[in-house]
């Protein structure tokens, strides 16, 4: 007789666990079914060019094209038309690539990098108007009274731009000056668009002179709130003795048109202030 009950209890708790189990098989089985039709009837064709052209950029992710990252580069590139030659940090070699996947002409690409228009920005050479105590950014700071240094057009030396470039090409030196490594740079603009004063441009990498100031302010002006003493103060000697006649002055700061500029070195040479730097000849 107890073994006829036992038998009982144990087929009662089987049917309670089994059919529970067996509703919800059929009705993962059911869903199962319903999701691989949905995935058919609603997919979003992929056109195969977007993978094949994210595989081909360097994975930077540095948003220089304008994109958000590679693969959103790569989707505008063939869904968009965007164009084939903004990936800076890819350079020649992966614009050839792209053209080829896209059926489309190489465009010839001229390499870029950046160049800090400020010679100033050092612990041992800046003007400070107080002792800023906060977060160790630029950002923040000039947003305190305009910033701490003297010139308001300076580099306020607190690395943003450092920080934003993500290849190693930009370092400090015992001074506290920031260097750009020109062979490092891939002319991406990130430390441009982490300045918050807009000291850093993307040059030519064959344009060897450079104004090394980004002061607007009269001459007097600039040179007592440089601490490096070697602002542009807006003289226009430069720009008359440029044989190409690629240098203006606007503001009282002197400007070189890059297509002009042959790298001759003559307004370095007659700057009064030493504004003006010459890679080639090493003169500032």
């Amino acid at each position: 007789m107890n073994i006829v009950l036992v038998t009982l209890a144990e087929a009662s708790l089987a049917a309670q666990i089994g059919i529970p189990t067996f509703i919800i098989g059929i009705l993962g089985l059911v869903f199962g079914v319903l999701l691989a039709i949905a995935s058919r009837v609603f997919a979003v064709e992929v056109d195969p060019r977007v993978e094949e052209i994210n595989e081909i950029l360097p994975g930077a992710n540095c948003g220089g094209c304008g994109s958000p990252g590679c693969s959103g580069y790569a989707d505008a590139i063939v869904n968009k038309g965007e164009a084939i030659n903004k990936c800076a940090p890819g350079g020649a070699a992966v614009v050839a690539q792209i053209a080829q996947i896209m059926g489309e002409e190489a465009v010839e690409v001229q390499r870029k990098v950046a160049h800090i228009h400020c010679s100033s920005g050092g612990l041992q050479n800046t003007n400070w108007r107080y002792q800023y105590q906060g977060v160790f950014s630029c950002k923040s700071a000039v947003n305190i009274a305009g910033g701490p240094n003297a010139c308001e057009w300076g580099c306020v030396g607190f690395n943003d731009c450092v920080r934003a470039c993500l290849f190693d090409a930009i370092h400090v030196d015992e001074a506290g000056m920031r260097h750009i490594d020109s062979e490092k740079c891939t002319g991406c603009g990130a430390c441009a668009s982490a300045c918050p004063r807009q000291l850093i441009e993307l040059h030519p990498v064959d344009q060897k002179v450079h104004i090394n100031c980004s002061s607007q302010a009269r001459g007097p002006e600039a040179k007592a709130a440089c601490g490096s003493q070697h602002s542009c103060i807006g003289c226009g000697i430069c720009a008359k003795k440029c044989p190409e006649e690629a240098i203006t002055v606007a503001n009282f700061l002197a400007h070189i048109d890059a297509e002009k500029c042959t790298n001759c070195g003559a307004c370095a040479e007659a700057c009064p202030t030493k504004a003006i730097l010459d890679v080639l000849a090493g003169t500032r």
